[in-house]
Order: C-alpha cells, then sequence, then structure tokens
C-alpha cells in the first residue's frame, strides 16, 4: 500500500499548522494507493466529516478534535477514524 504526497502533505498541515480540521481518505483497490478524497472547508466540523463519509463505501479519516481541559488548558487530540459499512446484498 503506498501513500500519495498529497496525503503527507494535507496531514502535515493538519497537525503543525493547523489548517484543516479533517481529512478523508480513499483506498484504491486497483493500486492500493492511498489517496485525499475530501478536506474540510473553512469553518467545517465533525457534522460535515460524517455527512462527507459514503454510505456504501468505505474511507479512513483525521479529525482535529479541539477541547479544554477541567483545568482551563486549551488542547487537540488528532483521531484516526476507519468508515467501513455493511453491504447487503439482494
Amino acid at each position: 500500500m503506498w501513500v500519495t504526497d498529497e496525503c503527507k502533505t494535507s496531514f502535515m498541515e493538519m497537525k503543525w499548522k493547523k489548517v484543516h480540521r479533517f481529512i478523508v481518505f480513499k483506498i484504491d483497490e486497483a493500486s492500493w494507493l492511498v489517496t485525499v478524497d475530501k478536506v474540510d472547508g473553512p469553518g467545517e466540523g465533525y457534522d460535515e466529516l460524517a455527512a462527507s463519509l459514503p454510505p456504501d463505501d468505505c474511507r479512513c479519516a483525521v479529525f482535529d478534535f479541539d477541547f479544554v481541559t477541567t483545568d482551563n488548558y486549551k488542547k487537540s487530540k488528532i483521531f484516526f477514524i476507519a468508515w467501513v459499512t455493511k453491504r447487503i446484498e439482494d
């Protein structure tokens, strides 16, 4: 399995520059190449991430979650999400 340079660049922008809130990745079954399927737009968050996941196909995503601790410190954690759907065949 291979990862495109766009995947690496987008993730580094998310991690270090805080440019993106989420990135959705797609795996091409023929070439086993991981590509960027969607990058968030301005002001998008978790609801937009959930809406962008297809109901009939698998995806991987990373989500940068900001929160405030009980000690009133601002923190951020990046979550990896594996989106797997169950295909029902007639």
